[in-house]
C-alpha cells in the first residue's frame, strides 16, 4: 500500500501567486512536506509538463486565461485554487477550471497538507473514473460496429444474424485479428460501394 505523504514528495509542484505573505507561507509548507517546487508570477501563458500539482491564485483572474494555462499542459495536473474571498463569480471560476481543492487567503501552514492529499485523491479517482468510462464507451462502440457489420452481411448475403456473426468471427480467426477490426472493414467496404453506386 502506498504512503500518500511519500507520494506527495515525489511530485513537482508549482505555486502561481504574487510574492507576498501567503505565497511565502505556502512555499515554506510545500518545502517542509518535501515536494520539488517552483514559483511563477504573473500567470504564465503555458504550463510546463513537469508539474504534477499546481497552486494557483484565481482571485481577480480571467477564467479564459486560467483555463488556457491549465489546459496547455500535456498532462492533467492536480489543481488547488487559492481564493481571497468567496462570492458567486469566484466560485464559478473554481468550478470552471476544474479545481480539485481550495485554499483561502491568508494561507496558513495548517491545511496545506490536507488540501494536497485530498486534491490528489480526488484527482486520481476522477482520472480512474474517466479511464473506466472510456473502456465502457469503447466496448459499446465495438458492439455497435459488429452489429452494423452483421446487418450488412445479412442484407447482402441473405443469411441469419448468427451466421453473419460466425462469418465475422471466422474471418477474425483466419486473419488473426479482432471481430471489431473485421466489422470495421465490412463497414468501410459498404461505405465505398455505396459511394460508387451514387456516382
Amino acid at each position: 500500500m502506498s504512503d500518500p505523504i511519500q507520494d506527495l514528495r515525489d511530485l513537482h509542484a508549482l505555486v502561481v501567486h504574487q510574492r507576498d505573505r501567503s505565497a511565502d507561507e505556502l512555499l515554506q509548507q510545500v518545502n517542509r512536506i518535501g515536494c520539488n517546487f517552483d514559483h511563477m508570477w504573473p500567470l504564465p501563458k503555458t504550463l510546463p509538463e513537469k508539474f504534477d500539482l499546481v497552486f494557483v491564485d484565481v482571485t481577480d483572474q480571467n477564467v479564459q486565461r486560467l483555463t488556457s494555462f491549465i489546459n496547455s499542459s500535456g498532462k492533467s495536473p492536480t489543481i488547488i485554487a487559492i481564493i481571497g474571498y468567496e462570492n458567486p463569480s469566484v466560485l464559478d471560476v473554481i468550478f470552471e477550471i476544474g479545481a480539485h481543492a481550495v485554499l483561502t487567503k491568508p494561507v496558513r501552514a495548517a491545511g496545506v497538507l490536507s488540501s494536497m492529499l485530498m486534491a490528489r485523491r480526488y484527482h486520481q479517482e476522477q482520472l480512474s473514473f474517466k479511464k473506466e468510462l472510456k473502456k465502457v464507451r469503447d466496448k459499446l462502440d465495438n458492439v455497435q460496429k459488429v452489429n452494423d457489420a452483421k446487418f450488412i452481411l445479412m442484407r447482402h448475403r441473405g443469411i441469419t444474424e448468427r451466421d453473419a456473426y460466425d462469418l465475422i468471427r471466422k474471418q477474425a480467426m483466419t486473419k488473426r485479428t479482432t471481430t471489431t477490426e473485421i466489422a470495421q472493414s465490412i463497414i468501410n467496404a459498404e461505405s465505398i460501394l455505396s459511394k460508387m453506386g451514387d456516382t
